[in-house]
């Protein structure tokens, strides 16, 4: 398969998991401001910041709004429509249809026609004001944009190599996204300190809702929500489809079906990486976790080997040069760039033969670094998202995660 190509599956699939994920962040997070004595909603409408550093926008919202205060319409607005940030909701449908539109021999026309609606759905003034007027009703349209895009792929395309680049993209985005969700420095409700009596189960049950986890909580533990069993279920369950284990599990599946190699060997860096990555999830415990209130470091750490992999990616599999993100004049224009991201890349062109030997292996006992919270611009060859959700990149700037 051409580099082109597997290169537009994979952000086509990666823009479109995207889109849903900060649809239902943002969602939860309007909906947490009804739960809370209207007090403190007052003052948590003040900064959503919080909110936008989840999602790798941060960076944006302080270059394109450097004097605007982050209240909580602002926030929301920037992370739905602006598309001066790559990783809105608008700009990565955007991105996803231009990358679709190339690779349209590829997909099928059910695949296309989705993508297609949704674009013009999103531009329209129907949307706009469905989103003033009946936002939840808004937002649930936005995840099923995703959950019927997912839904055609696995029923009307051959599950060859192409759909595999589409997996790998999925489970790498939604992976990235899951620990954004999970870290205790994205929460915006620590920003009330103890404002909130009983504030802890109301931030955890806000974590399942945004990783909607709240149901398959339920029925696995049977309990009242507490943080050991929400981070076993998101990080290690290797059966519940947004835990960082079973996307690991999934990314590295697909990565050797692309190959050919077998489980017990790797064929190449990435899948060198990967293995590394799925190795430390299988052998952890949620003790590894949460011990010594250590779950912000260790996340950061499993957020840092998911960006390698992501740059690995791009180095090997889709070596394209790299290309500037141009907000787009016009959110109708079908020109706009897409925009390619995550951190740790290297901007420099490499040959294989250098990839293969320079790409680092996961070192998870190693002391974490501080967390860089602004969107890491560019991944690889670099390209959104947080983009990071936090927290990879397509040939062109940041959409991520991150």
């Amino acid at each position: 398969m051409l580099s082109r190509v597997a290169d537009s599956l994979f952000w086509m699939s990666r823009y479109i998991e995207r889109a849903e994920n900060t649809g239902r962040i943002v969602d939860v997070n309007l909906q947490l401001l009804i739960d809370v004595p209207l007090q403190q909603s007052k003052q948590l409408k003040k900064n959503w910041t919080p909110l936008a550093a989840c999602l790798g926008s941060d960076g944006y919202f302080k270059k394109y709004k450097p004097r605007t205060r982050p209240t909580y319409d602002v926030v929301a607005d920037f992370l739905v429509f602006n598309t001066d940030n790559p990783n809105s909701i608008v700009s990565c449908i955007i991105a996803a249809r231009e990358n679709a539109r190339t690779v349209r021999e590829q997909i099928s026309g059910e695949m296309w026609e989705q993508i297609n609606r949704s674009y013009h759905w999103l531009n329209s003034r129907e949307a706009r004001k469905m989103y003033i007027g009946a936002p939840y009703e808004f937002f649930q349209r936005v995840k099923e944009i995703s959950q019927l895009f997912q839904g055609l792929t696995d029923g009307t395309m051959s599950h060859g190599e192409e759909w595999e680049y589409i997996q790998l993209g999925k489970y790498i985005e939604r992976a990235d996204k899951t620990t954004r969700i999970l870290d205790p420095e994205f929460q915006i409700l620590d920003q009330m300190g103890s404002a909130i009596s009983d504030k802890a189960p109301l931030q955890w049950n806000t974590v399942l809702q945004m990783a909607s986890a709240r149901q398959a909580y339920q029925r696995l533990y049977l309990s009242d929500v507490n943080p050991e069993k929400v981070t076993q279920l998101l990080m290690l369950d290797d059966s519940f489809s947004r835990s960082v284990r079973f996307c690991a599990q999934n990314m590295d599946r697909a990565l050797r079906r692309i190959s050919g190699s077998k489980n017990w060997d790797f064929a190449n860096p990435v899948e060198r990486l990967s293995g590394q990555l799925l190795s430390y999830l299988s052998f952890s415990t949620v003790d590894d976790f949460i011990e010594d209130d250590c779950l912000h470091e260790k996340i950061d750490e499993i957020q840092k080997a998911i960006n390698r992999i992501g740059s690995a990616i791009q180095r090997f599999y889709n070596p394209i040069p790299e290309q500037e993100y141009t907000p787009p004049t016009s959110t109708k224009s079908s020109q706009s760039q897409k925009s390619k991201k995550d951190s740790d890349s290297s901007k420099e062109s490499k040959t294989m033969e250098e990839d293969s030997e320079s790409v680092e292996s996961l070192d998870f006992e190693a002391t974490p670094e501080p967390k860089d919270k602004t969107l890491e611009m560019t991944e690889a060859s670099g390209q959104s998202q947080s983009g990071s959700s936090t927290g990879s990149s397509q040939s062109q700037s940041q959409k991520t995660s991150e």
